[in-house]
């Protein structure tokens, strides 16, 4: 699918999404909406894998012309019906091949076909749908995938007639809009991604916890798929694993994958943490709905400062987990309560613990923990952290002695939908071979918007602040005047190991100097003028009997 296409797909999908959401709030409504899209793709994937297992056994004959939200009675339905002794062990070579397996009733294009019909039993059987995928469909239990997903709420309706009708609107319209468009992970995956972006624009502030902007994802992928040692050398192969520990949903961990897979390369499993339920649905669904297998990653639910993940809190120094790539876009300066406990924690004990009103050094800390020898950790953080005095000052002086911190980048105000101040990325290593740090200084760069600031990605012979800030990265370079530095330790320990990054890298254009005595030979230059032509207007005026001036 064209990237034209992508974009139609998704203007569509935001199109019904606001003739659809009425009364409910955007949060609320995407819920909905991105679940249903959900849905469609599992059905249509599971639909595509039954046959090619079937083969000449699938019964599509006849609806092979119609389009595929509309295929009534699914073909797997009547493959059920006349093959009941068969079923357990399809489902079983299904579980193989796809590892999940839906029910025909509980299929996308019977749901619409409910829909069509407004029949009184659309809501229970959408409701048996998403519990039996949530519990049966995959091996791995996915419980509580649709947690937030309540069909009984009065937002759909007073009564279960009301709800179900809302119900029948809302999914006959999504299928209607979309069915001309391929049902393919990638097309559904990029729409899913446009309608995430879209909703967190409407989200305002709220969207700061689960989304982060593409071309500052983008930024961060390009960072930590590159060679630790020499980016210049390109990108790795291979990222055994790569950790997001505060995903949202997911789409900093996708863009990684992206990235690599785009250049040849390949990921042996991503890992992702999130604490917000909603957003944690959102990840999981958003990680299948791009193609990946449940085994091909792990996204877990739970607190990232007190460390609740048992995967990560092993204490057998040679059965830590590590990853080859650490990424997250945290929430900033977020207040915590760190205690007696925590300070002793593996992940700070060496440093600190950050302070109760930012929680910007703990997060750096739990995930810089858990990366590898060899591995990069980048991550978007306020830039309160590169100068902040006490503990953080303590925490950040350790990290610069360690030779940890290997990269400092300035991003221009407002490109956030969560807050409107500039922020920076912290790119860190354990085993770095240059002792000093890069500074790049890159916020006088961008494309101001009406609500939003954006990186120019190089469209129609314009600058690409995206390429320029990945390239000095990659190249790092002594200097480049205003923009970038190489900055040495001794520099840095003269300036208290503070990171403002203006100290190292301004974006003030130099005043000429001014020549005092010049400029006051000027002024007495121009008085002398002034008091000659004056005297002349004078003697004019009196000549002609009027008063002087």
């Amino acid at each position: 699918m064209t990237k034209n296409n992508q974009q139609k797909l998704g203007k569509t999908l935001w199109k019904i999404a606001d003739q659809l959401r009425g009364a409910m709030n955007p949060d609320d409504f995407r819920d909905y909406m991105l679940s249903f899209l959900f849905l469609r793709y599992l059905s249509f994937n599971y639909e595509a894998s039954a046959k090619k297992e079937l083969g000449s056994d699938y019964p599509d004959k006849e609806l092979e012309d119609v389009k595929p939200d509309f295929r009534v009675p699914p073909p797997l339905e009547k493959w059920y019906k006349k093959n009941e002794e068969d079923i357990e062990e399809f489902e079983k070579q299904m579980r193989r091949k796809v590892h999940y397996v839906i029910k025909p009733q509980h299929l996308w294009s019977n749901i619409t076909e409910l829909a069509r019909t407004q029949n009184p039993d659309l809501l229970r059987t959408l409701e048996k749908g998403f519990r039996f995928i949530e519990n049966k469909s995959f091996d791995d239990s996915f419980q509580g995938l649709f947690s937030e997903i309540n069909l009984n709420s009065e937002k759909l309706g007073k009564t279960e007639p009301e709800r179900n009708k809302k119900l029948c609107t809302i999914i006959q319209t999504i299928a209607e809009g979309i069915s001309s468009f391929p049902t393919d992970s990638d097309s559904l995956g990029d729409a899913y991604e446009y309608l995430i972006g879209q909703f967190a624009a409407g989200s305002g502030k709220k969207a700061g916890e689960f989304y982060t902007p593409q071309q500052v994802s983008t930024i961060l992928s390009e960072l930590v798929s590159l060679d630790s040692q020499n980016p210049s050398t390109g990108r790795k192969k291979k990222l055994n694993r790569i950790l997001d520990f505060a995903c949202g949903s997911g789409s900093l961990l996708l863009n990684v994958r992206k990235r690599l897979k785009d250049e040849g390369g390949s990921i042996g499993k991503i890992f992702g943490q999130e604490k917000n339920i909603t957003t944690y649905n959102l990840a999981r669904m958003n990680m299948l709905l791009h193609g990946m297998k449940d085994t091909e990653f792990e996204i877990f639910h739970g607190d990232t400062l007190i460390n609740q993940w048992d995967m990560l809190n092993e204490m057998n120094p040679s059965k830590k987990v590590e990853f080859d790539a650490i990424v997250a876009n945290p929430p900033f300066s977020l207040r915590w309560e760190p205690n007696d406990t925590l300070a002793e924690d593996f992940r700070f004990k060496s440093y600190g613990l950050a302070p109760k009103s930012a929680a910007d050094f703990a997060f750096l800390l739990h995930g810089f923990h858990f990366l590898s020898q060899e591995g990069t950790m980048a991550i978007i953080l306020p830039h309160g952290v590169l100068f902040r005095g006490g503990v953080e000052e303590r925490i950040r002086t350790k990290l610069l002695k360690d030779n940890n911190i290997d990269t400092v980048i300035g991003l221009p105000a407002n490109l956030f939908y969560s807050t409107g101040i500039p922020v920076c990325i912290l790119v860190l290593k354990k085993c770095k071979k240059e002792d000093d740090v890069l500074f790049i200084n890159a916020s006088e760069e961008f494309e101001k918007g009406k609500r939003q600031n954006t990186l120019r990605e190089g469209k129609d012979g314009e600058p690409n602040d995206i390429k320029r800030i990945v390239d000095i990265y990659k190249s790092r370079p002594e200097k480049i005047k205003r923009y970038a530095r190489k900055v040495s330790m001794e520099e840095i320990e003269k300036n208290g190991y503070n990171l403002n990054i203006s100290r190292y890298v301004s974006t003030a254009e130099k005043e000429d100097k001014v020549d005092l005595k010049e400029v006051n030979d000027k002024l007495k230059s121009i008085n002398e003028s002034i008091k000659i032509n004056t005297d002349k207007h004078n003697t004019y005026l009196n000549e002609l009997g009027l008063p002087q001036i």
